[in-house]
């Protein structure tokens, strides 16, 4: 009796999901118009010009940033134009040819050697050779806090006591007090991974989420905090209950920008993955939606290296799941009073 009862339960759970799969991909874009890390307006006219060789479109990107002072899109930008310099630098190399001393060139370059040297076997060594190009960029505009986020990750890689962070880490705040990628480089060093704790990352995570303004991504930075003690393995139920608030509040911060935003993407995505983790998933399938084309390589590259490949495996699955657990008739499909849900 109990296995026929079982049976039964699959083959209803089974119908549901045929039933219901192809309905819940509503508002999700086809698989082969998901993009990974596309670039924005302003952003995808330097890459194409850099492909060409030529600096003066990024240069006149990381201009009106610097002007601006609109320090999360030039974090941004840096961080997408030291990448594709990493495989392609003549065009940086001609930059900082035609003008050595300027601001922008200098934090693509330091950015850029930064990342080549994470990926050595080599890194410490090789990171503290690029303290010089850090100091320059950082010289460069005294108010831009892109320098110090690029100190921070350094300091990681090489090893700097508390007393050194800390120093940088005052040096980023007093330029731009909620700036994400400097919070989000701090949160890395004060992971259990690297130089600190799961109660220490969560607090300061939880702290700066406090102070950040509605809105601003900042206020996600707990789901951040819940990632790395996710990928830590199983969580007690303390953690559990800190990490279902971080994503109750990554889901608020989500909510305020429109669906198929490139901004808040990368957020998204990791807020996606820990919702499928913590077995939330009608709110992950909402999100997958807010996401629209917009995958990013984090948080998949943890785990793959095809991260869109993972991105959309992990969208089909989570649909899959919320059509496992509707009802397998609709009100409109019951035959009278005597109808019934599965």
């Amino acid at each position: 009796m109990v296995r026929t009862m079982s049976l039964l339960r699959a083959l209803i759970s089974t119908a549901r999901m045929v039933r219901h799969t192809p309905l819940l991909a509503a508002g999700l874009p086809p698989d082969d118009e998901v993009l990974l890390d596309a670039p924005d307006d302003r952003l995808a006219p330097a890459l194409v010009s850099a492909a060409l060789g030529e600096y003066e479109q990024a240069a006149k990107v990381l201009a009106a940033t610097r002007e601006a002072a609109a320090w999360e899109d030039r974090d941004r930008y840096v961080m997408r134009l030291a990448a594709f310099a990493h495989g392609r630098d003549g065009w940086l190399a001609a930059w900082l040819h035609a003008a050595p001393h300027d601001p922008d060139a200098l934090l693509v370059r330091a950015e850029l050697a930064v990342r080549r040297a994470w990926e050595s076997p080599a890194r410490a060594e090789l990171l503290r050779e690029t303290g010089p190009l850090i100091d320059a960029a950082a010289d460069g505009d005294p108010r831009d806090p892109v320098p110090w986020r690029v100190a921070l990750d350094h300091a990681r890689g090489t090893h700097a006591p508390h007393t050194a962070f800390e120093s940088l880490w005052a040096q980023a705040v007093r330029r731009a007090s909620h700036h994400y990628g400097c919070h989000v480089a701090a949160l890395q060093y004060l992971s259990a991974h690297w130089y600190g704790s799961h109660q220490e990352c969560f607090d300061f995570a939880e702290d700066a989420a406090r102070d950040a303004l509605p809105g601003s991504l900042v206020r996600a930075l707990p789901v951040r905090a819940a990632f790395t003690r996710l990928l830590s393995g199983t969580p007690g139920a303390v953690h559990g209950d800190r990490i279902d608030a971080a994503a109750d509040l990554a889901i608020t911060v989500s909510a305020r920008y429109e669906a198929g935003d490139p901004w808040p993407a990368e957020v998204r995505n990791l807020l996606a993955y820990v919702l499928v983790e913590r077995g939330r998933w009608a709110d992950a399938l909402e999100q997958f939606r807010l996401i629209g084309p917009y995958a990013t390589s984090f948080p998949w590259t943890s785990f793959t290296d095809d991260p869109l490949g993972r991105f959309l495996e992990t969208r089909d699955g989570v649909r899959i799941q919320v059509a496992s657990t509707m009802p397998l008739r609709n009100r409109t499909d019951r035959g009278g009073p005597r109808g019934h849900y599965a």
